[in-house]
């Protein structure tokens, strides 16, 4: 019985089509993943955002935003400004020693510092924010004698922020084409200035990326703060040291525990201002990297 050339042709294709149909499956079954994955991530955030907005907002009213911490009630004017102090002075501290960690990084990879920078901001990323806390109560508060302070506070954030603008700005270095350098080198300009005045330039918006996601991660601390900067139910007045100072992030975890019900809509307004705060500096950063990339040119 003879074997015709249909059935050859079949018995080749066997195996391809076989492995089509693999394929279609385990595409579906990825997206579906994915899917899935995107589902309940999304429901937990809706979720927490529902939460903290509608408990949050019932707490909001002028008096929150015009008076202090007082007793079992009051507002939160001095927890806002703390927040928005502590954060802005840890990322000033931390942004000059970034940016030139990751310009070194990035231009002079092959020098013998960068293997041991990047391995301490690899580490550091990984020390949880309380140990950074311990580690200011110790120096700053107790041994440099500074006590509670804004200084020793916005030190401890600075810390916990600069691997991640270290990183950015690495990052952003390296995605600066190298035929600009060229070119930079061709008209005679030294090492400095095509870093400066050529590379800086066009890695200034991803830097801005970085240091906007170091200001939220700020924002949102606390564990450092309750060793370095105490807590403090009047504004600051101008003291870097030797003066405790109030952050929304106290007021979350302190007030929530209290027994008064004032207490609590303290506590769920500093949530809600806080994830504000977030969500703000989030959706700067989104709009910087969306203008960096070009894309709204393009539309």
């Amino acid at each position: 019985m003879g074997v015709s050339a249909v059935d050859v042709r079949t018995a080749i294709n066997k195996p391809s089509l076989f492995r089509a149909v693999r394929r279609r499956v385990f595409n579906y079954a990825g997206w579906g993943l994915c899917a899935l994955t995107f589902l309940l991530l999304g429901g937990a955030m809706v979720w927490i955002l529902q939460m903290v907005f509608v408990r949050g907002a019932g707490g909001i009213n002028l008096k929150v935003l015009t008076h202090i911490q007082i007793g079992v009630g009051g507002g939160l004017l001095n927890a806002i400004e703390g927040t928005l102090l502590l954060a802005i002075g840890g990322v000033i501290l931390s942004v000059p020693p970034g940016i030139a960690a990751g310009m070194y990084l990035s231009e002079y990879d092959g020098g013998w510092l960068a293997p041991i920078l990047r391995f301490m901001s690899d580490v550091l990323v990984g020390v949880p924010s309380i140990v950074v806390g311990y580690f200011g109560y110790v120096t700053m508060v107790v041994t440099l004698g500074w006590q509670f302070s804004i200084a020793a506070g916005s030190i401890s954030l600075a810390i916990i922020s600069l691997p991640y603008i270290t990183r950015t700005s690495e990052v952003a270095f390296r995605q600066v084409p190298r035929t600009l350098r060229e070119a930079g080198f061709g008209l005679g300009c030294t090492p400095g200035t095509v870093i400066m005045r050529i590379c800086l330039p066009m890695a200034t918006p991803s830097i801005m990326t970085g240091v906007l996601l170091a200001l939220a991660i700020s924002v949102g601390e606390t564990a450092p703060l309750i060793y370095t900067a105490g807590w403090s139910s009047y504004l600051w007045t101008g003291k870097l040291t030797h003066e405790p100072i109030g952050y929304l992030t106290y007021a979350i975890w302190s007030f929530i525990t209290e027994p008064e019900m004032a207490m609590h809509q303290l506590a769920y307004a500093a949530a809600f201002f806080v994830t504000l705060f977030v969500l703000i500096i989030s959706i700067i950063a989104r709009v910087v990297t969306y203008k960096r990339s070009g894309w709204g040119q393009h539309a």
